[in-house]
């Protein structure tokens, strides 16, 4: 059995260097409280009103079987949003997820970070990577932007899951992706880790 070819060229980083990837830090608290409150949309993401759960969650997104990286800002280094897996290590998979400040949407960013996440998932150990065979997301049907990252992330769009979520008194579709070793890596440009 040959392994899955490789890309003539690997996507190209983002050269300008605004933003960073790198784990999440339990010191991370106070920017993700701030992303929080940044817009109602983000109390789908978890519970984080007060410094104590935004500490939580710092905690609980760096902790295994989780993988939580930070997109950092550059400018002031601090986090403006989280690219996550929730690993199941034995069957080599991870649940796919991410948010950002408001102020840092509309960017590309976060497409630009979770193709570069998903990239690291589904490259072998040997090659520095964690060693996933298959990652899954989803969204809600009426969120396109979240389409559209996974769209750029590599994810397939593989089938819908009729009225899963209950939002507010309503019930919403939500959108399957997934992606596995194998399928093309996206063109979507990288963005630089910082490994400390």
């Amino acid at each position: 059995m040959s392994s899955p070819a490789s890309p003539a060229s690997p996507p190209r980083s983002d050269d300008s260097a605004a933003h960073l990837l790198r784990p999440v830090r339990e010191s991370d608290a106070s920017a993700i409280l701030d992303a929080f409150a940044s817009a109602p949309d983000m109390s789908r993401q978890g519970d984080a009103t007060t410094i104590e759960q935004a500490r939580q969650m710092a905690s609980w997104l760096s902790a295994p079987p989780r993988r939580g990286t930070a997109i950092l800002d550059t400018a002031c280094d601090e986090l403006v949003g989280v690219i996550g897996l929730s690993v199941d290590d034995d069957h080599r998979t991870g649940w796919f997820f991410y948010w950002l400040h408001a102020a840092a949407r509309g960017q590309g960013l976060a497409a630009r970070a979770a193709a570069s996440v998903a990239n690291h998932a589904l490259r072998g150990t040997a090659d520095g990577g964690w060693g996933l065979e298959h990652l899954e997301l989803g969204h809600r049907a009426n969120n396109p932007a979240s389409g559209a990252v996974a769209r750029a992330a590599g994810f397939v769009h593989e089938g819908i899951e009729r009225q899963k979520f209950l939002i507010d008194g309503a019930r919403h579709d939500v959108l399957t992706y997934g992606r596995v070793v194998g399928d093309p890596i996206p063109e979507t440009a990288e963005l630089p880790w910082v490994h400390c």
